[in-house]
């Protein structure tokens, strides 16, 4: 197939790294067994970095980031897939080394794909993402714990972020009672949209848990997307039994805690991670997610946007600006 397709091409310069809409030729796409027309995609804090020229992203470019798509099949060099298949790609290396879903076409391993999951839409599907995946294997965790809601309330971090948010609407559907963390003054969309009982600005909560090797036991679990002196905090505050997922580090990769925790409480420390799980596992979680675990206003959670609004987010994510998720909607 011939022709261009537009995207947003991250190049690098003297000056530094420049993100602009460019048409591209089809023929530029990478090597793969899959072909996609994309029509939707969303943004991560993955596709900032990307689009900033980090190198511990991407190594090369020019690039096109983007790690989550939504397309129908074009063409197939595989017998697992045929023209005309809607199809959902995650993680692996799309968006970072291999040309991603911030462009119109992809092309990818047949490995790399799953079939769109019958009770989800394109579009829901990138509601969802990396995002929406990352929530569902820290919510898998806490289920298969054992955790029910009477057990207590699940604490979550980095509560207006993609992971987060989701996270909370997740958790909420299935009828726990959660404490967002917070730092940023979101009380309608945290309790009213998402379904938060309660908020706990970010500094109280780091002042509260944070000093000694055990807390008070608060939590019966608790999603943490930022690592740092929170993730800190909720193991020390963690009930006896509780699991704490991580899968974050926007605000430190180092950890300070004792062992307490551990060998007094049985508390688990579960890093998620889901950029290279196995295809059932993440099949078993986009199933969950298009079924009981929806939430019912998933669509209320997101804000769409074009390919010419792209630079713009991509630099409020890096800010620490952005509010849920925002979701790429190609022409």
């Amino acid at each position: 197939m011939s022709g261009t397709f537009r995207a947003l091409l991250v190049e690098e310069q003297p000056s530094g790294f420049k993100k602009e809409i460019q048409n591209l030729n089809l023929t530029s796409l990478p090597k793969g067994e899959l072909r996609v027309r994309v029509k939707f995609s969303s943004l991560n804090y993955k596709d900032a970095l990307s689009g900033a020229g980090n190198k511990g992203v991407t190594k090369k470019y020019p690039h096109v980031p983007g790690i989550d798509a939504s397309g129908v099949v074009v063409s197939s060099q595989s017998d697992k897939f045929k023209e005309g298949d809607e199809v959902l790609v995650t993680g692996f290396d799309l968006g970072m080394n291999t040309w991603g879903g911030f462009g119109e076409f992809i092309q990818i391993p047949a490995d790399w794909t799953i079939p769109l999951p019958e009770r989800l839409s394109m579009e829901e599907a990138m509601c969802f993402g990396t995002a929406g995946l990352t929530a569902g294997l820290s919510v898998l965790k806490i289920v298969e714990a054992g955790i029910k809601p009477q057990h207590g309330e699940i604490v979550v971090s980095g509560a207006t972020g993609g992971v987060g948010s989701l996270s909370i609407a997740i958790l909420s559907k299935l009828g726990y009672q959660v404490a967002a963390i917070s730092g940023k003054q979101e009380s309608v969309f945290l309790t009213e949209i998402l379904g938060a009982k309660r908020i706990i600005d970010r500094q109280e909560f780091i002042e509260a848990f944070d000093k000694k090797p055990l807390a008070k036991d608060t939590f019966a679990a608790g999603i943490d997307t930022v690592g740092g002196e929170i993730l800190s905090g909720m193991l020390r505050a963690a009930k006896y039994g509780s699991v704490i997922t991580c899968c974050g580090m926007v605000a430190s990769v180092d950890l300070n805690t004792s062992i307490f925790p551990f060998i007094l409480r049985g508390v688990q420390l579960c890093g998620i991670d889901s950029v290279l799980i196995d295809l059932p596992l993440r099949q078993k979680v986009w199933d969950l997610l298009s079924n009981e675990w929806k939430p019912e206003n998933l669509k209320d959670l997101v804000q769409y946007i074009s390919l010419e609004d792209l630079p713009n987010k991509l630099d409020e994510i890096l800010q620490g600006k952005a509010r849920g998720r925002y979701v790429l909607r190609h022409r």
